[in-house]
């Protein structure tokens, strides 16, 4: 059954795809991909997801942003430069920011993925996230966050923001608990569902979809990040050379087909309703007076 697809958060520029790009590109294309949003996570990739942005303007929509991950490697200049960006791009979103502890307080020391990395205190990270979050509510351009283990600390953070985007915002992967939805959705957040939920050992995570306002669900790939479980796969990659599984994004109908089952709805409803509320958020943004 052919239902339009909405990608709302992944990383197609990502180096780990270069190599397959073209077949990506085609694949996506033929299981009816209408829109994606590419994430931009540090100045260093900034203008990779503007390029490919430019390579296929009718189905990729970039969004930049400072990672929580990358803020302590920040150049001086690093909030003058996404302005730019986004003054030349007025169609582009904001993202991937936000905050992030698991980095601070629970990662290895030896993570590969954080290699090289400045691991950015809390307070460093708010005073980023808090810089790019005006910068989106002044433009109304649709901010796409990022959390791990602070949960709470968001939710203060945004609940005492002067202002928040008017469009709404958007909790990638959302792995908060259940009893914080109705609260981030009051201030205006949009939560998108990820296939890597759909692992027996994150019960948890795929329950609390159950509780997302109809009117505020998403679904992303975060390709070629997270994974979807083997037997959800449709489309595979090799793993990265240094043995890293890496997820396609062609797995985005898997996912749309896993979370209808789970809630019960009929998939071509349920895309209809993923649709309207993906192109509620992600409509472009007119261009700055």
């Amino acid at each position: 059954m052919s239902v339009p697809l909405y990608d709302a958060h992944n990383h197609l520029h990502d180096e780990w795809l270069f190599l397959h790009r073209e077949k990506i590109s085609a694949q996506l294309s033929a299981i009816g991909l209408r829109r994606a949003v590419v994430n931009g996570t540090a100045e260093s990739d900034w203008l990779a997801v503007l390029s490919l942005a430019r390579a296929h303007p009718t189905w990729i929509t970039p969004s930049l942003g400072l990672h929580p991950w990358h803020v302590g490697n920040r150049s001086a200049n690093w909030l003058a430069t996404l302005t730019a960006h986004l003054d030349a791009t007025p169609h582009a979103a904001l993202g991937e920011i936000g905050i992030d502890r698991w980095m601070t307080d629970r990662a290895h020391p030896s993570d590969t993925r954080l290699i090289g990395l400045r691991r950015a205190p809390l307070a460093e990270q708010l005073d980023a996230f808090s810089a790019q979050l005006s910068l989106a509510t002044a433009r109304n351009l649709p901010a796409t966050l990022h959390c791990l283990d602070a949960w709470g600390a968001l939710h203060d953070t945004l609940r005492t923001a002067p202002a928040l985007p008017a469009r709404g915002f958007l909790l990638h992967a959302y792995g908060g608990p259940a009893e914080l939805i109705r609260r981030f959705a009051d201030l205006g957040a949009y939560f998108s569902f990820n296939g890597y939920f759909l692992d027996d050992r994150r019960a948890r995570q795929l329950d609390t979809f159950r509780h997302i306002p109809p009117d505020r669900l998403l679904i992303e790939t975060d390709a070629p990040a997270m994974p979807i479980p083997q037997a959800w796969r449709t489309h595979k990659l090799p793993p990265s050379p240094e043995g890293t599984p890496l997820n396609h994004p062609g797995n985005i109908g898997a996912t749309y087909t896993a979370l209808a089952a789970f809630l019960g709805e009929p998939l071509p409803s349920f895309a209809t309703r993923i649709e309207q509320n993906f192109l509620r958020l992600f409509r472009p943004a007119r261009p700055p007076s």
